[in-house]
C-alpha cells in the first residue's frame, strides 16, 4: 500500500491519520518533537496494524530538522505515498502583546513547514503519476481572526492551487479545515475552552477520516461537521466589513 508520512503524529487528528493509515496497510513516517512518545507509538501502530513504522524526531520549526524530514520526503529509493501535513502550533495572546518570537514559530510551523515539506515530497509523487498530500487547516482560515487564521488561510489557498495544478497529474492536495476538536493544542496553548458548548466540538476520528476520504477522492477543500459547513458558506456569504466587524467584537 506504500509508505505515509506524518508530521505532529503523536497526539490528536495526526494520530488518528496515522491510526487509520496503518489500518489501511500503509507503512508509516511518524514524525513529532518527542522521540520517546514516537517511539512507543510506533511500537503500539506496528504491532496492531502489522505495519512498519520509522520514527524521525524533528522541530519543524528548526529550519535544520525541517530538511531532514525533507531529505526523507525526496528520497527516491524509499517513496512516499501519503503526505500528511499537520503539525499544529497555537498561543493565546493577542497579535499587540504576543513575543515575535512565538510568532515567528506558529508562522515557521503552520506555513513555512508544509510548504517545504509539499516541495520535497511532489516531484517525486509526479514522476510516479500518484501521490496524495492532506494539509490540516481550519475553518479559521475562512475568518479575519489574527496571524492564527492568516496562516491557515494560506495552506488552504496553497492546497487549492496545487489540487488543480497537479490533480490530472495523479496527485490529490486537500486542505482538511475542521472546526474545535478534541486534541492535545488547546491544552498546549494553555487555552480556557471550558465554555464552548459540546455541539462545536468535533471527535478527532472522525475529522481524521473525512481528510482521507476526501484526499483520496480528489476534493480539495474538506470542511468536516454540518455545523462548520454552515460556517463556511457563512462565511462566504457575509460582506467582509460585516465579518471583520463581527470577529472583532467577539475576540474582545
Amino acid at each position: 500500500m506504500g509508505t505515509a508520512l506524518v508530521t505532529g503524529a503523536t497526539s490528536g487528528i495526526g494520530l488518528s491519520i496515522a491510526r487509520q493509515l496503518a489500518g489501511h496497510g500503509h507503512d508509516l513516517v511518524l514524525v513529532a518533537r518527542n522521540l520517546e512518545r514516537l517511539e512507543t507509538l510506533a511500537g503500539e501502530i506496528s504491532r496492531q496494524f502489522r505495519v512498519d513504522c520509522e520514527v524521525l524526531a524533528a522541530d519543524l520549526c528548526d529550519p535544520q530538522q525541517c530538511q531532514v524530514v525533507e531529505d526523507r520526503l525526496a528520497d527516491a529509493d524509499r517513496p512516499v505515498e501519503w503526505l500528511v501535513n499537520n503539525a499544529g502550533f497555537a498561543f493565546k495572546h493577542a497579535f499587540d502583546v504576543s513575543s515575535v518570537e512565538a510568532e515567528q514559530a506558529q508562522l515557521d510551523v503552520l506555513v513555512r513547514a508544509p510548504m517545504r515539506l509539499t516541495h520535497a515530497a511532489l516531484p517525486g509523487m509526479l514522476a510516479r503519476s500518484r501521490g496524495r498530500i492532506l494539509i490540516v487547516s481550519s475553518v479559521a482560515g475562512f475568518i479575519p481572526g489574527g496571524t492564527y487564521s492568516a496562516e491557515k488561510a494560506f495552506t488552504t489557498v496553497f492546497a487549492e492551487s496545487l489540487s488543480g495544478a497537479y490533480s490530472a497529474a495523479g496527485v490529490h492536495v486537500t486542505a482538511l479545515c475542521p472546526g474545535y476538536t478534541h486534541t492535545e493544542l488547546h491544552q498546549r496553548a494553555e487555552m480556557d475552552m471550558s465554555k464552548l458548548p459540546s455541539w462545536l466540538w468535533l471527535d478527532a476520528d472522525f475529522v481524521a477520516e473525512a481528510g482521507l476520504k476526501a484526499c483520496e477522492a480528489g476534493r480539495a477543500v474538506c470542511v468536516p461537521g454540518a455545523v462548520y459547513k454552515g460556517i463556511q458558506l457563512a462565511t462566504a456569504l457575509l460582506p467582509r466589513p460585516l465579518l471583520r466587524r463581527a470577529i472583532g467584537r467577539s475576540s474582545r
